[in-house]
């Protein structure tokens, strides 16, 4: 096969922000009086809004605010990571040079909003490596729907299938999947079971381990 193109999520794959969005969803959720836990979290991971929130009323039942809660969950966030900062995730830069150098096309494809996709890619200096930025706010339907992964193919002027899609979540992976790209998962807070494993080309243990697979495929 010949890949041109590297997709990137974000959140867990590029940034240690899995950790945070764990802690915060829990905590804003607590604020409200539903008792979330990071069990809770996880089954959201990458999850479009529209699939989200009745996944959580069926579990905290119809009167679970999922707007209200995100709402606090993104202020909560935001103050920690303006406090503290953003974690690059190991091998961030070395596999981003190497892309740059050999000429691949390079695209991010995540359910964070455009802003804070550009505000957070920027505060840790990789924005300007990204030919293209492909948000969930700009499709129909989000991961793990392909939408997102059709689109960012689709900006990047390659077919899907030339396209390598790097997640670490199962909802990412299943959307690059369905989308035809050539899923690769970099597990983050938890590892895929035996029916994702099907679906990935590969499971690496992290970014700068891709360089090694582009150069034998």
């Amino acid at each position: 096969m010949k890949i041109s193109g590297v997709i990137f999520d974000m959140d867990g794959l590029m940034i240690d922000t899995e950790k945070l969005l764990t802690r915060f969803w829990c905590e804003a959720a607590n604020l409200y009086g539903f008792p979330m836990k990071p069990e809770h979290v996880l089954g959201i991971r990458s999850l479009a809004a529209k699939f989200a929130e009745p996944k959580l009323k069926g579990i905290f039942g119809e009167n679970f605010d999922y707007y209200a809660v995100r709402a606090k969950r993104i202020q909560l966030m935001n103050d920690y990571i303006e406090e503290h900062g953003i974690e690059k995730k190991k091998g961030l830069d070395e596999l981003l040079e190497f892309l740059k150098r050999n000429g691949y096309k390079i695209a991010v494809a995540t359910a964070t909003d455009p802003k804070r996709t550009k505000a957070y890619l920027s505060r840790i200096n990789i924005y300007q490596y990204f030919d293209i930025i492909t948000c969930a706010s700009e499709v129909s339907n989000g991961k793990p729907e392909p939408d997102i992964y059709l689109l960012a193919a689709e900006r990047l002027v390659l077919k899907p299938c030339e396209c390598l899609a790097l997640e670490d979540s199962p909802n990412g992976i299943t959307s690059a999947y369905r989308a035809g790209c050539h899923p690769v998962m970099i597990p983050d807070l938890s590892e895929p079971d035996e029916d994702l494993l099907k679906i990935c080309d590969a499971r690496l243990d992290s970014l700068d381990k891709v360089i090694d697979y582009l150069k034998n495929i």
